[in-house]
Formats: C-alpha cells, structure tokens, sequence
C-alpha cells in the first residue's frame, strides 16, 4: 500500500446517460486506488442541472469540481469511457496547465483517438430510431430506457450527452504531456483496434494499447480486470 500521500486517485468520466454512481462500486474493486467519479449535470443529484453543450464549457466545469473535490489529493489518474473518453483528455490537458496537480496517466477507454470523427450519427433522429441507433452503437441497452417514465426522464440527457460527443473537436493538436493508455473490447463492433490505438498520436510520452474482453461496453462486466490493469500501469 503507498503511503497516503503518493497513493492514486483516479478519476473517472462517464460515458453518455451515464452518472458518477456507475463508477461507485469501483472503490470496493481495488484498495489500491481512491476512485472519484465526476458527475455530469442532468443526472443524479443534479438532475435539475442543465447539460453540457459544449466539451469547453465541460471540460472547464469539471475542471472545478475536480478542484473542489480532491481536498489535498494531488496525484491523479484519469479515466473516461467513449463520450468519457474525450472529456478526460480535454481535462487532461487542463490538468497539466495547473502545476498545483500532478498527472500521473491518462486511461481513455471505447473510443477512436480525438481527431476521428464517428462516420454514423445518432444526433436529430426521432426518438426510437435515436435509441435504436445508441444501443447498436453500444452493443448494450439500459433497463430503464424499458420503462416510458424513465425513458421521458432520461432521454433529455442522452440527446445532449450524443450531441456534445458527435459535435466534438479536440481543443488542441499539442501532444499531451503525460502517459497514455488506450483500452478496447476486444468485440467491439463501434471502435475498430487501428481506431483505439490511434491515441498514440496524441499522447506526448508512453502509449499503451490494451484489449479485454468483450464489447464496446466491456466495463460493465470487466470492471476487476480493468482496475488490475490501471493498477499495473501506475
């Protein structure tokens, strides 16, 4: 066990519709990390927020939470999922510009590296044909998109979670500063393997590409493997 000032606190983005609950039960995974999922407005307790637009207005206001919620932790991981995937390397950079903040890797998961757009599109479609086109692109559904109260709730979000990931460009074409990991399902059918290790373009020191098994939504089965392998990195 590091001592508590050098262990890891790893922070985690989710993925669209998704809240910081998803990422919860991860504390009880490992007792090799402290793990602090940032929660996205328009969900869970702050399901009277309005989403995010914009990855800029994301990046900075997540920036601030993260602030206030280290305390006076200083090294941390990174980690996202898909639409998670791009708001933890915009963060990333963030973090790099704030010398208080020590960055110890960046972990991006599901997702072709920043500058490749998706070819398909779910963003304008009607309301079924919008979720039909979510779930192929997962490989996965949620239960309480079954259920029409929960779907009416949680639509809202998803559209502006989708939309803020389809419009995404990167902020920078500098090479981040820091490690970087790049996780796939080893059957993911929405992110192809040249796209997931493409992050090594971007990343400024180590890369590395990894698979595990399973689909585009692997973490939702995988997670012990996943931790062992941010575990093993750091």
């Amino acid at each position: 066990m590091p001592p508590e000032d050098r262990r890891t606190t790893l922070v985690c983005l989710p993925f669209a519709g998704a809240g910081a609950s998803f990422f919860r039960p991860w504390s009880q995974l490992n007792d090799a990390l402290d793990v602090l999922p940032l929660q996205l407005p328009g969900r869970e307790r702050l399901i009277d927020a309005a989403p995010y637009r914009e990855v800029g207005e994301a990046t900075e206001g997540l920036f601030r939470d993260l602030v206030t919620q280290l305390g006076e932790r200083r090294r941390i991981a990174l980690f996202g999922h898909s639409l998670g995937a791009v708001l933890a390397y915009e963060l990333a950079h963030r973090v790099r510009a704030a010398p208080e903040l020590e960055l110890v890797r960046l972990f991006v998961s599901g997702s072709p590296e920043p500058g490749t757009p998706r070819p398909r599109r779910a963003t304008g479609l009607p309301d079924d044909a919008f979720l039909a086109r979510v779930s192929e692109f997962a490989g996965y559904s949620h239960e309480a998109l079954d259920d029409p109260e929960m779907r009416e709730l949680i639509l809202p979000t998803l559209r502006a979670d989708v939309a803020l990931h389809e419009s995404y460009t990167p902020s920078t074409d500098l090479p981040l500063d820091a490690p970087v990991t790049s996780v796939r399902g080893t059957h993911d059918t929405l992110v192809g393997s040249d796209d997931a290790a493409g992050w090594a373009k971007v990343a400024g020191r180590e890369f590395e590409y990894v698979e595990i098994p399973g689909g585009h939504m692997y973490l939702t089965e995988r997670a012990p493997a996943l931790l062992r392998l941010i575990v093993g990195s750091l």
